[in-house]
């Protein structure tokens, strides 16, 4: 016996819509690019300064030493945590690869710059504040909850399609990697 569900003419009717629907991208799967875009960017440019100097950035000794002058010993190796967590969860962002650990990577090392940086200084970045810290966080766990959308590499996994497991992965793994970091 054929199920009831499948003889209607209003299911039948919405699965040619669904259908064309997944093969074709939306303005949400451009949008979702274009914060990965420039967010992944940003980061991994960011990173990048610490460890190789790029773009104007002080490079791993400098970094290290002021690693260590915030009380992270040794400084070096916690400027190459920082520094690598910054340009693989960029890079992981941008191109949307293991986005929620991309996001955790992110979540983090910003969870640490607030701890000793900058939640000395208030809220607002102009004033040196966790704002700018905090939007990072927001777009990375946005990110992780909303998925990478169909213009990412990640759309061939499971975890394509974001949801509150690998937004849960994200503040849950960049949460503790913190806490360790923050410990020692």
């Amino acid at each position: 016996m054929a199920r009831r569900t499948t003889d209607w003419p209003s299911v039948r009717a919405r699965e040619p819509a669904q259908r064309d629907r997944e093969r074709h991208t939306t303005a949400g799967d451009w949008g979702l690019l274009l914060i990965r875009l420039a967010f992944g960017l940003f980061l991994a440019a960011h990173g990048s300064q610490k460890l190789f100097g790029f773009f104007g950035g002080p490079g791993l000794t400098a970094t290290g030493k002021g690693f260590a002058d915030l009380g992270y010993h040794p400084g070096k190796l916690f400027a190459v945590i920082g520094g690598l967590s910054e340009l693989l969860g960029g890079l992981g962002l941008l191109v949307g690869l293991l986005t929620p650990l991309a996001a955790a990577a992110v979540v983090g090392v910003m969870i640490n710059a607030m701890v000793t940086v900058t939640a000395a200084h208030g809220f607002w970045d102009e004033d040196g504040g966790v704002e700018y810290n905090v939007a990072i966080c927001v777009v990375a766990l946005g990110l992780a909850a909303l998925g990478p959308g169909r213009l990412a590499v990640d759309r061939l996994f499971r975890w394509g399609d974001g949801g509150w497991p690998e937004a849960a992965v994200a503040l849950g793994l960049g949460g503790i990697g913190a806490a360790i970091a923050l410990s020692l």
